[in-house]
């Protein structure tokens, strides 16, 4: 079995072909367990599985690093794109077709290591969705991508809210098992850092942890933010500790369409086992 890691704005993964039966018989949540667990594999937020697609390039099962399936990943996405044109399953760069759970994405590489993902339109936005935790209740933005829907809840906050990673750990870990939530939730914290700017981080369920990066994170940061008028226009820059991702959107009113996540990918290594 080859396995290849490789990470988006350092959010990691490892991407493993299951195109011809290569993963026959193999426990595709067992595996991710093991082998994105530091301490008996590489290592890696998530574990990409790609497999046959009628309508695409190729079909791109996604695993949280806790075995737990997702139903897509931003930038795992963005990842696999690049996978797919440099091992000749995508042979269009600039048209990059991927089945995922939540639905067809469409990607594209915009030069060298950077590409760019047409992330699933939004299923279900709500602005203001009230949600407790540690005793108060939080005046959150909730959004889903994609049918079925990737949830996601965003908070905004202060900038001093970042001095204390441990404080916002526990928030975020509170959030996610909110009973408002009854999916469970990506928590995303964001504040607005100047024109078209933001800093943002976001404890992702499956990791049950910060990430460095979160791409659909970031695209629910964008819709709840610009809806919500906190950012002018239709794009912005999410700084996350692993790097810069930028979103664009299209908005007919309420509606939001065409969410594009941009950001830089890397190969980490091959692997054999």
């Amino acid at each position: 079995m080859q396995i290849t890691k490789m990470h988006g704005a350092g959010n990691s993964f490892l991407v493993a072909e299951d195109l011809h039966g290569e993963l026959q018989g193999e426990d595709l949540s067992g595996l991710a367990l093991r082998l994105c667990d530091p301490g008996r594999g590489p290592g890696a937020d998530g574990m990409i599985v790609l497999v046959p697609a009628a309508d695409a390039d190729f079909g791109m099962l996604f695993y949280n690093s806790d075995g737990s399936s997702g139903e897509m990943c931003g930038n795992g996405a963005r990842c696999a794109a690049r996978y797919g044109v440099e091992h000749g399953l995508s042979r269009n760069p600039s048209d990059i077709r991927i089945r995922a759970t939540a639905g067809l994405l469409t990607a594209r590489q915009v030069e060298g290591e950077i590409y760019e993902v047409r992330l699933n339109d939004p299923s279900l936005v709500e602005l203001h969705r009230p949600a407790e935790a540690q005793g108060r209740v939080w005046d959150c933005a909730y959004v889903e991508l994609g049918k079925p829907g990737l949830p996601h809840a965003v908070l905004e906050v202060p900038a001093s809210a970042f001095d204390d990673p441990d404080a916002l750990r526990a928030l975020g870990r509170a959030l996610r098992h909110s009973p408002a939530f009854p999916k469970g939730a990506n928590v995303s914290f964001a504040c607005v850092t100047g024109e078209g700017r933001v800093r943002a981080v976001t404890y992702e369920r499956g990791v049950e942890d910060f990430t460095l990066a979160c791409g659909t994170g970031s695209g629910a940061i964008a819709v709840s933010l610009i809806l919500r008028g906190a950012i002018p226009g239709e794009s912005l820059e999410i700084d996350m500790p692993g790097g810069r991702l930028g979103v664009r959107l299209s908005r007919e009113g309420e509606r939001v369409r065409d969410l594009l996540l941009t950001g830089p990918t890397a190969v980490v290594g091959e692997y054999s086992f």
